[in-house]
């Protein structure tokens, strides 16, 4: 049942297994450009659709939730059926729903295109990193994953870029369709590529199932807290908003219990409580939920700041990212390494550098007048923070995996990437939160300068926010182990 068997050495590795690898980096490539090339298309969505400021958070947490919570069913399916098949439904979905998305006619439609598009990525990334483990051993492993961590970095940062480019050469007032549309090219190539290029690799009897009740449980759960802290600043903070939060703070106990109660009934729970017996990895999985709330929100406030607040466009929004999109480009390339070399220390280093950035861009926010905001006054806090954040990506996962037994290690691996995903989600509705929350204008038809003004506070507010997430990241990454067996690879 397997074509292409793991080598066992890294000069045992074929060249297929490289052109195998490029089909994969694609698919990784377009899955997390879509979680930062929305972010300059939000004030135009908004104009274009009459889409309210709740809209414009679950457009990118809606996302991003359902992305994480599908990610370690999926993983269990591909040990079943074929990672490779796993991988060619679930782009092929990614395309036709990113169609869907470029054709919503409404923001309802859009935020339901948006969360199919997020499951269908959620799908096909455990593939990735199962068939990267399959199909590459020892070092050649290690450099596989680094160029997958690259792409990660590169692609996330480049977003803002791309779209801002897009929305420039097709218009402010329907270009945001065609950030949703570039993916289609590129997924049929991707899916047509998979079905020929991709080594059909079956695990087979390692997996009992999918945990079904645990899954509903921890999906209602983070729904109930998500809706309120999306729509309760918009809405006034009525009472249903505390009783959502509150349940869903209840719901996730009930999941805690039901996951023991499953486990002790034999079952494969969708989050093995004994990892959290472990407390370096308790620390690592909200490491792991922090930094990724602080990172994913940065461009969120910054591309409405830029368009919204101070009038500039979509491009000039996207440009201003491109320090960060350079300091994370070389951080990860860099990465592999200096983590070999330095162990924990590249984490220290990258956090450091990214509360240091945000701290420095928040000040900036605050200090300068609106005014008188440049790309430029903002290019090295960026640059700094995106340096930081290509260090921690790569590397940040095999750390945390590091904290448990090896035999715990694919179960960790789908932990962190879940949380991942959920502190993106969470991250986007606290900013937004924050953001528009802060938001207000005197009575009357404000100018551009008063415009600006608001902007500017509610966009210091919602920074000074993410640079706190940013600090908390730098203080847990020291519940991490020093070094790590370079021979367990998990991404």
């Amino acid at each position: 049942m397997t074509s292409s068997p793991a080598p066992a050495t890294p000069d045992a590795t074929p060249r297929s297994s490289w052109t195998a690898l490029a089909v994969l980096i694609l698919g990784v490539s377009m899955a997390l450009l879509d979680t930062t090339i929305v972010n300059v298309a939000l004030p135009t969505i908004r104009t274009s659709l009459d889409a309210s400021e709740g809209t414009l958070s679950w457009i990118i947490s809606g996302y991003a939730l359902a992305y994480g919570l599908v990610l370690i069913p999926a993983g269990r399916i591909g040990d079943r059926v074929g990672h490779k098949w796993v991988f060619v439904v679930g782009l092929a979905g990614f395309t036709l729903a990113s169609l869907w998305c470029g054709l919503a006619d409404g923001s309802t439609e859009l935020i339901v295109a948006r969360v199919v598009q997020g499951l269908c990525g959620g799908i096909f990334f455990p593939a990735v990193t199962a068939l990267i483990q399959l199909m590459f051993a020892g070092r050649t492993r290690g450099k596989a994953f680094a160029v997958m961590g690259a792409a990660i970095g590169f692609s996330t940062a480049l977003g803002p870029i791309v779209g801002g480019l897009l929305i420039e050469a097709f218009g402010e007032a329907e270009g945001w369709r065609s950030i949703f549309f570039v993916n289609l090219p590129f997924g049929v190539i991707a899916v047509a590529a998979a079905t020929v290029l991709l080594p059909r690799i079956v695990v087979g009897g390692t997996s009992r199932g999918v945990d079904g009740v645990g899954l509903l449980l921890v999906s209602v759960a983070l729904v109930a807290i998500l809706v309120p802290l999306i729509e309760g600043e918009d809405a006034g903070w009525p009472w249903w908003t505390w009783a959502s939060l509150v349940g869903g703070l209840l719901l996730l106990v009930a999941f805690a219990f039901w996951e023991r109660r499953f486990v002790a009934r034999g079952g494969n729970p969708l989050v093995p409580p004994h990892l959290f017996s472990h407390p370096a990895f308790t620390g690592g999985v909200v490491l792991a939920l922090v930094y990724f709330a602080a990172f994913t929100s940065i461009f969120f406030t910054v591309s409405i700041f830029w368009q919204s607040g101070l009038g500039h466009s979509a491009l000039a929004s996207g440009i201003v990212s491109v320090p960060f999109a350079i300091g994370s480009i070389v951080g990860a390339t860099q990465s592999e390494r200096l983590a070999h070399r330095l162990g924990r220390l590249v984490l220290v280093i990258g956090t450091g550098m990214v509360a240091v950035g945000l701290v420095s861009l928040w000040l900036v926010l605050w200090l300068v007048p609106a005014g008188d905001l440049t790309g430029w006054t903002l290019a090295a806090p960026l640059l700094v923070g995106g340096v930081g954040s290509g260090l921690f990506i790569a590397p940040n996962a095999q750390f945390i995996v590091a904290t448990v037994d090896r035999a715990e290690a694919g179960a960790a691996s789908g932990v962190i990437g879940t949380m991942q995903r959920i502190g993106s989600a969470a991250g986007i509705a606290v900013i937004g939160s924050v953001l528009f929350g802060s938001l207000s204008f005197p009575p009357g038809r404000p100018t551009p300068e008063v415009v600006a003004d608001a902007f500017s506070h509610a966009a210091t507010m919602a920074m000074g926010t993410s640079a706190a997430l940013a600090v908390a990241a730098f203080l847990l990454v020291f519940a991490l182990p020093r070094r790590v067996d370079p021979s367990v690879r998990q991404a």
